[in-house]
Order: structure tokens, then C-alpha cells, then sequence
């Protein structure tokens, strides 16, 4: 086993979490920023525009939690388990496997959205002109993805080699490519066509591409720990089984979070296109919290499966308790001060109060409630690295029938209107924080070792 291998078995967990998740934090903050920035740009368009971006939002999220968390943990947790046990050649192969499934991930993507993607956005609400700006920006974005893949599967790679600064300083890049990106593309600055929506599709998947073709140069030519070498092309089905048992089950959660979002949002169309524009500004907030959250999770996924891995499950668990009170702390900080605060930041997206009350709304009943999604989804992260998905499979299910059909019965039934939507989602979130936590202190975690 190398040096560094055993550094990250051995060190206190407490600190070692904190110097691993501080680089992907910041980065995934300035990350935030971008897609918050994204917004203001298109929101200079006017409300077609936004409200179009709106709807869309929740696929690019699907695609890049698909990508970088579900697939992403999945390979960062058996790269991870692979170095704990000291096997150097198997997590070099595992890269290869990893880059042959964002493929067949990207392929899979395009072919649904071709098949249903724009009924689909017109049973969200979308028709018109928003219909229109939405298909086309998704035609770039799923016709593109391997990019996004490619960006998500490749950074995890490093994460599950205990490297959490490389692929952070990536994501800097990325931003320094994107918004300026974004400015042309979007509004037509410097002289260039103003391509609105679609401007926003383009942008993201350039910068992917530039950023994941750094990342597997340096797998090839760099000094890391393991390697993207010929030697290692070969593909054995325990390796696909190694990554896509955590995987699929772990796809659930992405899904099952934009499933919930989205029902939410077909909800909300029914309120008029002020609601929805606004709902789509405050459910923005909620999705950042997913790369927020994951700057925590990305290590615990790494260092639970280091742990598991070398058979010390407790050290596992205890990075579980430490890095989960963590991410609720830091969700819980940032729903309390956008709650308290909204006339500081809502005003920046649009100057209508029909969208600005709407999004006010939101942000005062959900943000509360953000500490018990950021808890809920850092445990799922740390339970890819156990190899243990079923408790996160059953609080998510038990999340969406929470908060989709909570917010049907509230709004048929009672006279709560579009707020009765945001309750049912804040409760969905504390149901779903309370079950993951429960999870890890009844020993889910340990059974599952003991079964395999």
C-alpha cells in the first residue's frame, strides 16, 4: 500500500475531512456562483427567458448529478476500496470501465430526450415560446453530453485516489471558462449573436469538454498514483459489477430529487408563469445545495471506502457522523440567511413582484428545512462509499411520496394555494435527513459488510 493510501487510513478524521472537503467546497461554491450568474444573464432577457430556463434547469442538474454523483461516487467508491486493499492494477483498470460507462451514459440520455423529451417538458408547463427556447436548449445539451460525463466520471477518478485538489482547481477553470463564456453566448456581448437559451447549453458543454480533456491528460501524461495506460484496457464483468452495483442504485437519487422537482414544478405551472420563473429561482438555490454538499460528500465517499475497504468499518462510520453534521451545519447556514435576507438577493434575478413573491415564498418555508437535505445527502455519498444504497433508495422514494403527494393533497384540499407546495417539499426534506441518519446510527453500514 503507498504512503498516501495509508495516510488517509490512519490520519484523525475529523481534520482529515476538513483538509479534503475545504479545495472542494471552494470550488463548488464558485461553481454556484457561475449557475447563479448563468441566470442573472438570461434573466436580462425578460420572463420568457427565465421561466424557460427554469424548466430546463432540472435536466442539465439530472445530467451533471448523473454523471459526476451517482456514476461519479460510484467510480470514486471502487477505485477507493481498490487502493484500501492495496490493489494499485485493479484501480487502474476500474478507470477504463468508468470511461466506457459515461459513454453508454451519455448515449442513454440523448436517446430518451429524443424519444420524449419535449412531451415531457410540455406536461412541466412549457408551450409556446418556452417550449421552444427549452428544446432547443436541452437538443445541445443531450446531443453534447459525453462532455458533461466525461467531466463528472474523470474528476471522480482522482477523488478516489484521495486527490481533492486537482480536480477543485478543474472546476476553477471551468468557471473561468464558463462565465465569460456565457456573457458572449447569452447576451451577445463584444459583438457577438445573442443566442439567449441556447447561448447557456453551448457554454456549459465547452467548458466541460476543455476541462475533462485537462483531466485525462494529465491521467496520461501526469504523475498521479494511477495511471490511463494501454496496459490496463481490459474489461472484465466484475469490474462493470464493481461500479454499477452502487451506481444504479445510486441513480435513484438524482433522479428521484429531479423527479420530485419536477413534479413540484408542473405544480407550480398551474400559478401562471410568474410563479413558475419564481419557483425556479428559490428551487435553484435548492439544487446548488447538491454541489455545495457534495464538496463534503466527494471526500466521505473517498475516505468511507478507503475504510471499508481495508475492513475498518469504524473509522468509516465515524467519518459518516463527522463529515454528515458537517454539510447539515453548512446547508442548514445558507437556508437560514437567504430565509432572513431574501429582498437582498431575490431582486437580482427579477424586477417583477409577482416572481419576486413567489420565489420569496419558497425560499422563507424550504430554507429552513435545507439542513436536513444537506444531512440526507451527504450520508448518500458516504453510503456509495460503503457499497450500501438500500436505506438511501428508501428515503428517497419516501422523500418524493412525501413531497409530491403532500403538495397534492394540500393544494386540491386546502386553501394554502402555491405555499402548500413549499410545505410539502420542506417536509420531504425532513423526512429524508431523518432516515439517512437513522440509517448510520442503527448500523446499516456494518450489516451490509457482514452480508457480502
Amino acid at each position: 500500500m503507498d504512503d498516501r493510501t495509508q495516510q488517509l487510513l490512519t490520519a484523525p478524521p475529523g481534520a482529515l475531512l476538513l483538509r479534503m472537503s475545504a479545495p472542494n467546497s471552494i470550488a463548488f461554491f464558485i461553481q454556484d456562483a457561475i449557475s447563479m450568474t448563468e441566470v442573472w444573464f438570461v434573466g436580462q432577457l425578460g420572463l420568457v427567458s427565465l421561466a424557460a430556463i427554469a424548466l430546463v434547469f432540472p435536466l442539465l442538474i439530472l445530467s451533471q448529478t448523473l454523471s459526476g454523483g451517482a456514476m461519479g461516487g460510484a467510480v470514486a467508491s471502487a477505485i477507493s476500496r481498490a487502493l484500501g486493499a492495496g490493489d494499485q492494477s485493479r484501480a487502474a483498470q476500474l478507470i477504463w470501465h468508468a470511461l466506457a460507462l459515461a459513454v453508454g451514459g451519455s448515449l442513454l440520455l440523448l436517446t430518451l430526450f429524443l424519444m420524449v423529451g419535449e412531451s415531457f417538458l410540455r406536461f412541466l408547463g412549457g408551450e409556446g415560446e418556452i417550449l421552444n427556447l427549452a428544446v432547443n436548449y436541452c437538443l445541445v445539451l443531450f446531443s453534447c453530453g459525453l462532455f458533461i460525463w466525461l467531466l463528472g466520471v474523470v474528476s471522480a477518478v482522482y477523488r478516489g485516489m484521495g486527490d481533492m485538489k486537482f480536480p477543485a482547481l478543474m472546476m476553477v477553470l471551468n468557471a473561468l471558462v464558463q462565465v465569460p463564456l456565457s456573457a458572449v453566448l447569452i447576451l451577445g456581448a463584444f459583438g457577438a449573436p445573442q443566442l439567449g437559451v441556447v447561448g447557456a447549453a453551448i457554454s456549459a458543454v465547452i467548458s466541460a469538454m476543455v476541462v475533462a480533456a485537462a483531466m485525462i491528460y494529465r491521467l496520461v501524461r501526469g504523475d498521479t498514483l494511477i495511471r490511463l495506460q494501454l496496459t490496463s484496457a481490459h474489461f472484465e464483468r466484475q469490474c462493470f459489477k464493481d461500479i454499477l452495483n452502487v451506481a444504479l442504485p445510486g441513480s435513484l437519487s438524482p433522479m428521484l430529487t429531479v423527479t420530485t422537482i419536477l413534479c413540484l414544478t408542473a405544480l407550480v405551472g398551474r400559478f401562471g408563469e410568474q410563479a413558475l420563473a419564481g419557483y425556479g429561482i428559490g428551487s435553484r438555490i435548492e439544487f446548488l445545495l447538491i454541489p455545495l454538499v457534495f464538496g463534503i460528500g466527494a471526500s466521505m465517499t473517498s475516505l468511507v471506502g478507503m475504510g471499508i475497504g481495508a475492513g475498518n468499518v469504524e473509522r468509516a462510520e465515524h467519518i459518516g457522523w463527522v463529515g454528515s453534521m458537517a454539510a447539515a451545519l453548512i446547508a442548514g447556514s445558507i437556508g437560514a440567511l437567504l430565509a432572513l435576507f431574501p429582498d437582498a438577493w431575490i431582486p437580482l434575478f427579477s424586477q417583477e413582484l409577482a416572481v419576486q413573491i413567489a420565489a420569496k415564498q419558497y425560499i422563507q418555508i424550504v430554507g429552513p428545512f435545507f439542513a436536513f437535505q444537506g444531512l440526507g445527502l451527504s450520508l448518500y455519498f458516504a453510503s456509495q462509499g460503503a457499497s450500501a444504497m438500500f436505506w438511501p433508495v428508501i428515503a428517497l422514494v419516501l422523500r418524493v411520496f412525501l413531497a409530491v403527494g403532500g403538495a397534492l393533497l394540500l393544494v386540491n384540499f386546502t386553501g394554502l394555494g402555491l405555499v402548500g407546495i413549499f410545505y410539502a417539499a420542506s417536509f420531504g426534506m425532513l423526512a429524508y435527513g431523518a432516515i439517512m441518519l437513522g440509517a448510520l446510527k442503527l448500523g446499516a453500514w456494518r450489516r451490509h459488510r457482514r452480508a457480502l
